[in-house]
């Protein structure tokens, strides 16, 4: 699908949700399987997650599919792949994230969540790499999200469509992850519009408000799942700490090399967590 002024998100009179309902015949005609279960996105660092959760049935690149664009960003892999776990569920990998700082809009943003849930995936995992504002969080350190702050100013919700976040980040599917690995924190996250790094005195104020971890994804993608009746499964990789906190110059480099390293460890885990759901 190309990206051009003709995607089929830019104009408004378009319903988002009969995109996704074309972007998920399209996975079920591209990969043979007519239902996935659970969808996963996978976040800077993440990426080896999809090898070990089981067997790639089939691996589409993500522009092959209605109202998918090309990831703007380095890490990304811009795929989808189907995945068969060992107990039989149908697993739909999301490598292709549009970011909200891209600038192609809301819709565009949770395209891939809506397009999950039409393929009927009633779970929903989404990974990120961030910032973290507790000291007590190294690089490499995965997180729980329990909540988050949206700082974007912007909703996937359209017009007068009321829904409830109370537990948008799922309590039963915390407690599940805590059960397979009961180190891990949690923490509330906050996305920012990016795609500058967040300053110290931004950084004062999410810590202010009650974040924890600091962000350029995620949210939005989350309140399009809640929307769409999923269950939202959140972790985030501490991939540095976040500005005012950390004394070096940030990088999207220190990024990558920090999801590098951190990589077959919250990879593994990751992939145990999928088994149980």
């Amino acid at each position: 699908m190309s990206d051009t002024i003709h995607h089929p998100l830019d104009d408004p009179a378009t319903d988002p949700f009969e995109v996704a309902a074309r972007a998920a015949d399209d996975i079920a005609r591209l990969t043979g399987v007519d239902r996935h279960d659970i969808a996963l996105t996978l976040g800077s660092g993440w990426g080896k997650a999809a090898d070990l959760i089981g067997e790639t049935t089939a691996t589409l690149a993500a522009t092959d599919v209605t109202g998918f664009s090309k990831p703007a960003l380095a890490g990304h892999v811009g795929s989808l792949r189907s995945v068969v776990t060992p107990s039989g569920r149908r697993v739909l990998v999301i490598g292709a994230r549009t970011h909200y700082y891209e600038g192609h809009g809301v819709r565009r943003v949770v395209h891939s969540v809506r397009t999950a849930a039409a393929a009927g995936a009633r779970t929903m995992v989404l990974t990120n790499g961030a910032g973290g504002i507790k000291p007590t969080w190294k690089p490499g350190t995965p997180v729980l999200i329990s909540d988050h702050i949206n700082l974007t100013g912007d909703s996937p919700l359209e017009g007068a469509t009321f829904i409830d976040l109370t537990d948008l980040y799922s309590t039963r599917l915390r407690d599940l992850a805590r059960r397979i690995d009961p180190s891990l924190d949690e923490g509330v996250y906050c996305q920012f519009r990016g795609p500058q790094y967040e300053t110290p005195a931004e950084v004062r104020m999410a810590k202010t408000i009650g974040g924890h971890i600091v962000g350029m994804s995620t949210a939005l993608e989350a309140i399009a799942a809640r929307q769409a009746g999923m269950e939202v499964l959140g972790f985030s990789l501490i991939t540095n700490m976040a500005a005012g906190i950390q004394t070096t110059p940030l990088s999207h480099q220190e990024v990558i090399e920090a999801g590098q390293q951190a990589e077959p460890v919250i990879s593994a885990l990751l992939a145990r967590v999928i088994g149980e759901l």
